[in-house]
């Protein structure tokens, strides 16, 4: 038994590159599939969220100011945070929509397929 043991480093030391290859190989992996992946991901959703923003939707911006999009240009947008009062911020500020902006005609459409599925 004792022979066993003492023998192990001297087995180890014959395989060490592959080990050493291995381990950095499986702590890559793990490292993509925590942290990479999931941020590539987010920043996916993000840049949807932005691209998606619309007229009349409530915002927070990154700096927490809440407001009502005014307007949409190519590369920002107007928020109206008060009755007076009207900022223009870039898309990138845009931390969340808190609520979407849905038409008249958007309603009655999701409406009459509403019914639509309660009746079947």
């Amino acid at each position: 038994m004792i022979n066993l043991i003492s023998s192990l480093p001297l087995m180890q030391a014959g395989g060490g590159m592959a080990t050493t290859v291995l381990t950095f190989g499986a702590v890559i992996a793990v490292f993509y599939l925590l942290i990479i992946r999931p941020q590539q991901r987010k920043q996916k959703e993000t840049q949807t969220m932005i691209s998606e923003i619309k007229k009349f939707d409530k915002v927070i911006t990154i700096g927490g100011i809440k407001g009502v999009v005014q307007a949409v240009k190519e590369t920002s947008i107007i928020l109206k945070v008060d009755d007076n009062t009207k900022i223009e911020f870039t898309k990138n500020a845009i931390a969340t929509v808190v609520e979407k902006y849905e038409s008249k005609s958007d309603k009655v459409d999701a409406d009459a397929s509403s019914s639509e599925e309660k009746g079947n």
